[in-house]
């Protein structure tokens, strides 16, 4: 088996199931019995599948079980040797307190060819691929990427939006958005939607920029690597043992600036379930004794980037 639409049709089954998963939790104020829903309903459907997993981007390491843990192996054999990401419930907020925008998100791709990112902070530049590659860059002040995206729009200033999370730590950066009377959407969790954010112009983002989950930023990676958007990250670390863990994983250069191409390499497929509505795609509903959901997939190498719904039977 190969990154093929066979496994596209499984790894959407992965995500849905787990996000149907969450269903019943959706307003109840109780994000970690959701998350544990969606993160035992994943492994449980990956181990189904006919392949050798190990997860590069989990939720901490194997001390911090039941959550899928950095190192896991998962599925049941075969000849595909695959890297996994996964998000079983990104937005566990949304789903205790029934707002917007939480997603069920998994990407694979061949075994070494997926970033094995340390559970931390990573600042992160994302663009659509309207704009030039070296308009825009990580290390440039916020003015002068604002200024070359509106010059490349052939924008005002004054029409653009920039997607950030709505932290403290973001201070400086929206207030020198306000001062450009530069848009802004400030979501509250998310990232690995806001980065999607940039991929079509229906969204009405032009930059999604600033500080989140390191994980968040290689799932969000793979995905607009099929769109051919642009994206940066360089890790962010809040003490010691987040350096020595690093370097554990390889990594040599700590202040280093990643390119999507270093971050995902090779062929990919990257599937996100809503279980909330949101931007992205429309929540898990129920009706006729029917569960329905949404999943946007992405596949770099067919240049699949499509919503696909289905449905499941209740099982009574």
């Amino acid at each position: 088996m190969t990154l093929d639409k066979e496994l596209i049709n499984r790894i959407i089954n992965v995500t849905s199931k787990a996000a149907i998963s969450c269903h019943k939790f959706i307003g109840k104020n109780d994000k970690i019995s959701a998350d544990k829903a969606a993160t035992d309903t994943m492994r449980s459907e990956i181990n189904k599948l006919k392949l050798n997993g190990e997860v590069v981007i989990g939720e901490g390491e194997l001390d911090e079980a039941p959550m899928l843990y950095i190192g896991e192996k998962l599925g049941a054999g075969g000849s595909l040797n695959i890297d996994i990401a996964v998000d079983p419930l990104e937005g566990t907020n949304f789903v205790a307190k029934n707002l917007p925008g939480a997603l069920s998100v998994i990407s694979i791709a061949e075994k070494g060819n997926l970033f094995n990112a340390p559970e931390t902070y990573m600042d992160k530049l994302a663009v659509s691929n309207k704009i030039p590659y070296d308009a825009t860059d990580l290390d440039f002040p916020l003015e002068k990427n604002i200024k070359n995206i509106a010059d490349a729009l052939n924008k005002d200033i004054k029409d653009l939006t920039a997607c950030l999370l709505n932290r403290p730590r973001h201070k400086e950066i929206i207030d020198k958005l306000n001062r450009m009377n530069v848009n802004m959407k400030l979501i509250s969790d998310g990232d690995v939607s806001g980065v999607l954010m940039v991929t079509d112009e229906k969204y009405k983002v032009d930059i999604f920029l600033g500080i989140g989950g390191g994980p968040e930023g290689v799932l969000a990676a793979s995905a607009i690597d099929a769109y051919g958007c642009k994206f940066q990250g360089r890790f962010l670390f809040k003490n010691d043992k987040d350096i020595i863990r690093a370097k554990k994983m390889g990594i040599k250069d700590l202040k280093k600036k990643y390119d999507l191409n270093e971050i995902i390499k090779g062929d990919s497929i990257f599937c996100a379930t809503g279980i909330t509505s949101g931007d992205l795609v429309e929540g898990v509903k129920v009706q006729d004794n029917k569960y329905t959901t949404q999943t946007l997939v992405t596949h770099k190498s067919s240049k699949m980037c499509k919503i696909f719904t289905r449905e499941d039977i209740i099982k009574t």
